[in-house]
């Protein structure tokens, strides 16, 4: 049967066929291996881990219930076990004993689960809409800001030719896939789109963003009331980068009473440093700091009115920003456009530590054939535009530089302006040539359906279901694990190593001690490194003790204290 295991009577039911799956039982054990992570329970569940599955998630009759399958995902997450294929390094009896069994399921019946659970095309993304409505209910601001941006996850394999993408953070062309987030002020995520061709920010936001937020966004009595006093009230503010630049997408939002906020891609003149006032500005982090600010109206090319707001910097730089949300402060915009950062910070956070661009699973899909593409010959006149006008700029810099000095033989004269007359019929010629290739390009459609193109020239895309399931769980880990790092930082004096405190939390020994007459479940974590680290953790305790979480599958109310066995 394997290591660690122990209930063997249950586990011989199961494979017969006898078991709906096996009942949640602790046994009072010491020294449990990385036990601390259970620490995380109360704000999993608090998060939606187990509250708001689609009634379509279910598994066959087994030993492993479907409970303890999505509360092992999560609690992999936040041990930092990066994939199912590293559970082989991890001690299963240990793990087991963490989830009230005797041991967790070996990676090939671990993948099987996950495999039933994903047969569904679609169902994790009902169920990652599901949560984030939910999360997005939560916040208490009155003024709700949503920021979207895109995330190039790199392919290296060789199962399919994906179409070539900019990765900023490698200064290359590579073969990738782009999927787009929501994420709140601080960071935390609420959802993801995920595009094999990717359409632009822009496209992204009218066709796939915009339409589920308008279903999903909150829209309180208080809300309602200020839509109806107010005509340039808004509902919720959209955050972007400028790539989303577009006066006309500016407008069709405000139509639909949604604000933009955003860098202006194509600033005037800088101001007058006498219009800047300094500022005292909360950041989204709670720190206070200064900046000068200055705010004036500005039309743009489609005579559309936004307010532009300019930050200067202390070397004379003015960042500008657009913006339709007439009511909030400018020191409340420009925190919230700055707080964008949040966003690529946990891209960032999300890479290293949760392995965000890491595949799930190996394979492709036929994607649908009414896909737009761009089209080969759009692209191919395109690329010949681009190199005649590079080597148009280098021949119209060879002519500026040629000089005849003074003094100089008439044969020299006679080759100075031999070469001055060559260089321009050939910079001429170019431009004819460039302007036929201009013509050719316009009358050549610039995207078509996939089914259009060459047999050869087609590609299919990742699969994307297991992902999408595996991603949304690292959501709810991630969000508890800032659940948790808020509570830290209130004790903490430096509040920067809250995270670190927390993951070392994680891989601290545990001692679990159950009480059935009382029940309870007493998770006593060992201490830690140093003093103060354990008086903010006892602090910690006490606030989740507070929450009187039960334990699933069980009647345990979960209690935390920290001690040595």
């Amino acid at each position: 049967m394997g290591y660690a295991t122990m209930r063997t009577l249950e586990r011989v039911a199961a494979a017969i066929g006898e078991l709906e799956s096996a009942p949640i039982e602790f046994q009072a054990t010491s020294d449990v291996a990385g036990g601390g992570v259970l620490l995380a329970v109360p704000a999993l569940l608090a998060q939606g881990l187990l509250r708001h599955r689609p009634e379509s998630y279910h598994l066959p009759k087994g030993f492993y219930g479907l409970d303890s399958i999505f509360l092992l995902l999560a609690l992999m997450a936040l041990a930092r076990i990066r994939t199912v294929e590293q559970l082989r390094y991890q001690a299963p009896g240990e793990w087991g004993k963490v989830l009230g069994l005797d041991r967790i399921p070996e990676v090939r019946t671990l993948r099987e689960k996950i495999e039933l659970l994903c047969q569904e095309t679609g169902r994790a993304t009902e169920w990652n809409a599901q949560l984030a409505k939910e999360w997005m209910a939560r916040q208490d601001s009155a003024d709700l800001y949503f920021y979207c941006d895109g995330h190039v996850r790199v392919y290296h394999g060789d199962q399919t030719a994906l179409p070539h993408h900019y990765v900023a953070r490698e200064r290359l062309c590579l073969r990738a896939t782009a999927d787009y987030w929501v994420n709140a002020m601080d960071g935390q995520p609420f959802l993801y789109v995920n595009k094999e061709v990717d359409p632009g920010l822009i496209a992204t936001l009218r066709r796939e963003v915009i339409p589920w937020l308008e279903k999903t966004a909150p829209k309180t009595a208080a809300i309602e009331q200020r839509l109806q006093q107010d005509a340039r009230a808004h509902w919720f503010t959209v955050v972007f980068d400028r790539e989303g630049y577009s006066p006309g997408f500016f407008a069709e939002l405000l139509e639909k009473r949604i604000a933009i906020l955003t860098y202006h891609k194509f600033p005037k003149a800088d101001w007058p440093r006498e219009e800047f006032t300094v500022q005292r500005v909360q950041l989204a982090g709670g720190q206070t700091i200064t900046m000068k600010l200055a705010e004036r109206g500005t039309q743009l090319s489609n005579k559309f009115w936004v307010r532009e707001i300019r930050k200067l910097t202390d070397n004379g730089h003015q960042t500008a920003l657009l913006t339709t949300n007439f009511q909030a402060p400018l020191g409340a915009l420009a925190v919230s456009l700055f707080a964008r950062w949040s966003q690529e910070n946990f891209f960032r956070y999300m890479r290293q530590h949760y392995s965000l661009d890491r595949l799930v699973e190996y394979g492709t899909e036929l994607i649908p054939e009414s896909v737009e593409v761009v089209n080969p010959q759009w692209r191919q006149l395109d690329s010949q535009i681009r190199s005649k006008s590079a080597h148009r700029y280098r021949r119209n810099a060879e002519f500026g530089a040629l000089a005849l000095a003074e003094g100089l033989s008439e044969p020299a004269v006679q080759s100075y302006e031999q070469r001055k007359g060559q260089l321009q019929e050939e910079i001429q010629q170019i431009e004819l040539e460039i302007e036929n290739l201009k013509q050719q390009r316009k009358q050549t459609m610039h995207h078509i359906p996939l089914k259009s193109l060459p047999e050869e020239e087609r590609f299919t895309r990742l699969r994307t279901e297991r992902k999408h399931f595996i991603d949304t769980i690292k959501m709810i880990a991630y969000r508890a694990e800032c659940s948790l790092v808020s509570l830290l930082r209130e004790h903490l004096a430096r509040s920067d190593d809250a995270r670190t405190l927390v993951r070392q939390i994680f891989e601290t020994e545990a001692d679990l001690l159950p009480d059935l007459n009382a029940k309870t479940l007493t998770v006593r974590i060992h201490h830690l490194t140093q003093s103060a680290h354990d008086q903010v953790l006892e602090k910690l305790c006490s606030a989740l003790n507070e929450t009187q979480t039960v334990f699933p599958g069980t009647d345990l109310t979960l209690s935390f204290k920290i001690g040595s066995s």
